[in-house]
């Protein structure tokens, strides 16, 4: 697996930028206001990182990045559609999640005692590495700086018992963002990749994102045409068929379970759950 660009905190309790190779992270300097930017200025770091060296276990993993927004897709593989009983939409489906929710590998999904339906919900997330508006289809890719495993969280009776479903909410509960590794995202394939979600050892949610309702182009094109996106923002791409809320019986998220996502060609994203 080709080298990723992780965010860290130190021994010494400061905020780095780093280099991970198998498990060894190389320090590649200081943190920024945005975290790791996945633009040429900020690979070129990673490439040439040369400070001290760090076993992964033995740091705190942040979010790779700071981003102004986390923009989401929903019901962008048909077999959700399917699951939660909904048509095939039109255009995309476009939530956020509050970036103060965001979380890096390792570190506790903590259950609010508020929320009754915890679920999982294995996606491909795309970082953006540099500042545009409109994009169209053609222009589209080229704004993708990095692409990484993400974990998104839902509070399913935030999300769809409170009035006019509050999917912000229900999104965005402190943890509720668990995020990966970046790695480059230069020529890859990002409408080819396998994903896969386990919750506690069990595949739960198993496909590729050629089965993509819209595709990156698509989506990029389509948020951007209201939206100033920002170096460093994160797209999150939808999720497969296969979470506990379209389960018989529901398979919701338990103090004790260890959460799961894996991309391909990115780091595993793993993340142990804990009571509130």
């Amino acid at each position: 697996m080709t080298a990723s660009a992780v965010r860290y905190e130190s021994p010494s309790g400061e905020i780095r930028i780093g280099r991970l190779d198998d498990g060894t992270i190389t320090d590649a300097g200081p943190d920024g206001p945005r975290g790791f930017v996945p633009d040429a200025a900020g690979w070129a770091m990673i490439d040439a990182a040369s400070g001290p060296q760090h076993a992964a276990g033995d740091v705190k993993m942040l979010a790779p990045v700071v981003p102004t927004k986390v923009l989401c897709i929903g019901l962008n593989y048909r077999d959700h559609a399917e699951e939660s009983q909904l048509d095939i939409p039109p255009s995309p489906v476009v939530f956020s999640k509050w970036p103060s929710c965001l979380i890096g590998t390792g570190q506790p999904v903590v259950l609010p005692p508020e929320e009754s339906r915890p679920d999982y919900e294995a996606e491909l997330a795309i970082v953006f590495a540099e500042t545009f508006s409109r994009a169209t289809v053609e222009t589209a890719r080229a704004t993708v700086g990095a692409y990484c495993a993400f974990q998104d969280v839902s509070g399913r009776q935030y999300q769809l018992e409170t009035p006019l479903r509050q999917f912000v909410v229900g999104k965005s509960f402190d943890t509720f963002g668990p995020m990966g590794p970046l790695v480059r995202a230069d020529g890859v394939d990002l409408n080819g990749l396998d994903v896969r979600g386990t919750v506690s050892g069990e595949v739960m949610q198993d496909s590729n994102t050629r089965n993509f309702i819209f595709n990156i182009e698509q989506l990029i094109a389509y948020v951007s045409m209201a939206t100033t996106i920002e170096a460093g923002d994160v797209l999150i791409t939808g999720t497969p068929g296969g979470v506990g809320d379209g389960k018989d019986p529901k398979r919701y998220l338990v103090a004790g379970d260890v959460l799961e996502v894996e991309i391909a060609g990115a780091p595993v994203l793993r993340n142990p759950v804990v009571a509130g």
